[in-house]
């Protein structure tokens, strides 16, 4: 049996929302956002991330969908 492997990304300081490098970092080539159990933050900084993406989708930050999607 094939196990997924676990990336750990670490975020040591307040997740900014315009910070789009670091954001990109937990999107998926389609845009989507990576889940907790693969990237391996807590249940608070994971929320804190969603609410982060989600904000910087709302500013045109973030696309909501990727060109390759499109």
């Amino acid at each position: 049996m094939k196990t997924q492997k676990k990336v750990k990304r670490v975020i040591d300081s307040y997740i900014d929302y315009k910070d789009s490098k670091q954001l990109q970092k937990f999107l998926t080539d389609q845009g989507k956002i990576i889940p907790r159990r693969i990237t391996g933050l807590t249940a608070i900084q994971h929320r804190e991330l969603v609410v982060a993406i989600k904000r910087a989708r709302q500013l045109a930050i973030l696309p909501f969908v990727s060109e390759a999607v499109k």
